[in-house]
């Protein structure tokens, strides 16, 4: 499994996409200061984007090129350990993946700030990160089904890595770059509300309660939907406090109507039959 992030400006970009390649593209010369900076930004981030959850029997490797960062997933035994490999012209150096800063039960956003681990910030860092691993699994079960859906599952995981970064950037103490680096657009709102009508024109229409139910594609697409509600609480005061942008809580609103939405659609094409909410007697 290789991940690559290419930059699009004399700085590299936030890691945004999980699984995939994509090319590096020609960068400019950039001074040493600017190289330090976006080595720090994607370090950062990339640890981020090691919470995703991940096969124990993978190693994680970052490497860098003159022209682009990157990370790498490769075997090893399950008594290898994890580290990342930075390597620049010329020379290579391996630090471990800990750094023991979080030993006291702190830890840093991507402004520098220090805050304690059970901060509202991390909360909710945390259950977007519970979202991605439970649509993942989702996704896994809906492979085997040969769903044609599961390209838009990847790229929701992808998008929640940007819910992350941006949630990760409290506003009251980030800067400029930190903010053009993070910020997080109204498209995705507009993806998620146009594949919910696509499904749901493809629906019959909804007239009972219905509960978790109707195979195991619908029902760990259900278990994602509940977590999705779970973020959207967590997240939810930090955007009214003005510390996110306010498209994150809306991504995450829509989020749970698609995946309750794929989830009948799953039902429907499996031929599973929905549970329906019966008073009991």
């Amino acid at each position: 499994m290789y991940r690559s992030f290419a930059s699009q400006s004399t700085s590299y970009s936030v890691p945004r996409a999980i699984g995939r390649a994509t090319s590096c593209p020609s960068h400019a010369h950039t001074d040493t200061r600017d190289k330090q900076e976006a080595q720090r930004a994607f370090l950062y981030y990339a640890n981020m984007a090691s919470m995703i959850t991940k096969p124990s029997h993978l190693r994680c490797i970052l490497t860098r090129t003159s022209k682009c960062l990157a990370v790498t997933w490769t075997k090893t035994s399950f008594r290898s350990e994890r580290s990342y490999a930075s390597k620049t012209d010329g020379e290579s150096r391996i630090p471990k993946i800990y750094t023991k800063t979080g030993d006291k039960g702190f830890s840093s956003t991507y402004t520098g700030e220090r805050r304690p681990k059970e901060d509202h910030v991390f909360e909710a860092l945390g259950t977007t990160d519970e979202l991605s691993s439970a649509i993942g699994l989702a996704r896994e079960f809906c492979i085997d089904k040969g769903h044609t859906f599961t390209d838009q599952l990847d790229k929701i995981q992808c998008v929640l890595q940007d819910v992350g970064s941006n949630i990760a950037t409290p506003q009251s103490s980030a800067r400029e770059i930190h903010i053009k680096k993070t910020k997080f657009s109204s498209q995705p709102v507009a993806d998620l509300e146009g594949w919910i009508d696509e499904f749901t024109e493809k629906l019959p229409p909804l007239t009972n309660f219905i509960l978790p139910s109707g195979g195991k594609s619908s029902a760990a697409l259900h278990i994602a939907r509940t977590v999705c509600r779970r973020a959207e609480r967590s997240v939810s005061p930090i955007v009214r406090s003005g510390e996110a942008d306010p498209d994150v809580a809306k991504y995450l609103n829509r989020l749970s109507d698609y995946l309750f939405t794929v989830a009948r659609y799953t039902a429907m094409k499996e031929g599973n039959e929905e549970t329906i909410y019966k008073r009991p007697e």
